[in-house]
């Protein structure tokens, strides 16, 4: 789950490039060279699951495969139109008894399972030894029917708008810039926007379950995974087999809700993050925390009406904020966050600009993945919820009170002008009849607060809650030994963690 950026485009989890947009006609066919046989997957090589833009996914292990299952577009016709969804698998490697196949979804909504999977198999190595990993792009996202909102130069506008100051005419901007993105998706996506939704997705992973012969399904899913994870056993709860959701989110937050958390969150990390900054006695941001609070914002003030040259492109406010948040949700690139901001304070915006690109997930060319278009079609239609102007702009300055810097309106005002209606059926989880259900929480997670994890534990009726004592989002995959050790106990060996169980920072 990602913070909201300028124009309520909400960011999705950093990815690889992708083409610019498709007509919907041809986005409906996702990447495939032709139809999956519906119900079985046929797999093969990675080349045979490429992008639009031609890339086929990052591989590097010559026994990972991929391949493409045919779902209903509708479940409501489930023999009428199909798309494909694209998968990957790293095959188990160990001699011991295989456990079956473990399906991942590493968040958003938005991320790509396919090109993440890859990038994390080092640290599933225990997992691989046992069961099959698989991940997918979940429908509307990149190979699987992706939502294209636009080409690069369009995106490039939408992402770098920006959120201060906080007056009628950046109002007016956004509001525009939001009309026109909504159109674009509709107009270049529109078949698939009113069958984005977490239900649906929770449907496509009990067929992969099938697909792949697995009685149960085995998941981990990731901040919005945990949201997509507790849906299927909501739907699904005699096929719960081992689950673990980790950085949960609370499905049943409002827009304002979770703007507000969420502000409050990255503003907590932010604070950590110049605490330790000038703990080691060179901060190149500032002296003490307060100094280096002041020249960031100075900085920010001043992008709003005199942009840094990046190339040919401008470093503004809106993106600033963006390469700060982006290197907020890990300790490890606190460093190269402290680099970023000291050039920029001297006039060099490259290293932000980098990491907002990352965050956005546009690539050297100027072309970007699904994951800002597809982070709003899921959502938006994941709620019935339209905020009216009036609660924006209490939202918005309420945010601004937590945080100048990560303040705003939050993804309400994008979806109030959604052209795909919503609905509320993914905001309630009830997992009653399902096996045991591990979720993890981090005390110091900015994209999904701590106070969501026993929430969602206590709606899923079937859950056991272990806190994270560390800084950023996720844990599973944070290098934390304490944590590693739990979850995979859990998913080998069926060894479920006693209530109450902490394990501290790594």
């Amino acid at each position: 789950m990602r913070r909201v950026i300028a124009a309520a485009l909400v960011l999705a989890a950093a990815g690889c490039s992708t083409a610019p947009a498709q007509p919907a006609s041809e986005a409906l066919d996702g990447a495939s060279p032709g139809p999956a046989a519906s119900g079985s997957i046929a797999w093969g090589p990675c080349t045979d699951i490429k992008r639009p833009d031609g890339e086929p996914p990052a591989r590097q292990d010559a026994s990972v495969r991929c391949g493409k299952l045919a779902v209903p577009l509708d479940y409501a016709k489930p023999d009428g139109e199909k798309i494909d969804l694209a998968l990957i698998k790293l095959p188990a490697t160990g001699k011991a008894k295989k456990l079956g196949s473990m399906v991942f979804n590493f968040g958003g909504p938005g991320a790509s399972g396919v090109d993440t999977l890859d990038q994390a198999a080092k640290a599933l190595t225990a997992l691989r030894a046992r069961y099959d990993l698989i991940s997918f792009d979940p429908r509307g996202v990149e190979r699987s029917s992706g939502v294209r909102c636009g080409d690069g130069a369009e995106m490039d506008r939408f992402t770098s708008l920006n959120t201060l100051p906080a007056d009628a005419q950046t109002h007016q901007a956004a509001e525009a810039a939001n009309k026109e993105f909504a159109a674009l998706c509709q107009e270049h996506s529109g078949k698939i926007l009113p069958y984005v939704g977490t239900v649906n997705a929770a449907r496509d992973m009990d067929r992969i379950r099938e697909a792949v012969g697995d009685p149960k399904l085995n998941y981990v899913g990731m901040s919005y995974g945990t949201q997509l994870g507790g849906v299927y056993a909501t739907l699904f709860p005699k096929n719960v087999g081992r689950m673990v959701l980790d950085a949960p989110l609370d499905p049943t937050v409002t827009f304002e809700q979770r703007t507000l958390a969420q502000t409050r969150g990255f503003q907590q990390a932010y604070e950590s993050f110049l605490k330790a900054c000038v703990k080691e006695g060179s901060c190149a941001v500032g002296k003490t925390p307060e100094e280096a609070n002041a020249n960031v914002a100075r900085l920010m003030n001043q992008l709003t009406t005199k942009p840094l040259q990046v190339g040919g492109r401008a470093l503004t406010q809106g993106l600033a904020s963006t390469g700060v948040a982006a290197a907020l949700y890990s300790e490890l690139t606190w460093p190269f966050l402290e680099q970023a901001l000291g050039e920029a304070l001297k006039g060099r915006g490259e290293a932000l600009m980098y990491l907002a690109d990352s965050y956005t997930g546009r690539d050297q060319n100027g072309n970007y993945s699904t994951q800002m278009t597809s982070f709003p079609a899921i959502t938006c239609v994941d709620t019935a919820e339209r905020p009216d102007e009036a609660t924006l702009r209490r939202t918005e300055a309420a945010a601004l009170k937590i945080s100048p810097l990560f303040g705003s309106e939050g993804s309400g005002g994008l979806c109030r002008v959604w052209p795909a209606k919503g609905s509320d059926e993914a905001r309630h989880v009830d997992a009653t009849g399902s096996a045991p259900i591990l979720v993890v929480g981090g005390k110091g997670d900015p994209a999904t607060p701590y106070q969501w994890a026993p929430k969602l534990t206590a709606q899923l009726k079937t859950a056991t809650l272990v806190t994270y004592e560390g800084e950023g989002h996720g844990a599973y995959l944070s290098g934390s030994k304490c944590v590693q050790g739990i979850v995979d106990a859990y998913l080998i060996d069926g060894k479920m963690p006693q209530k109450g169980t902490t394990c501290p920072a790594a």
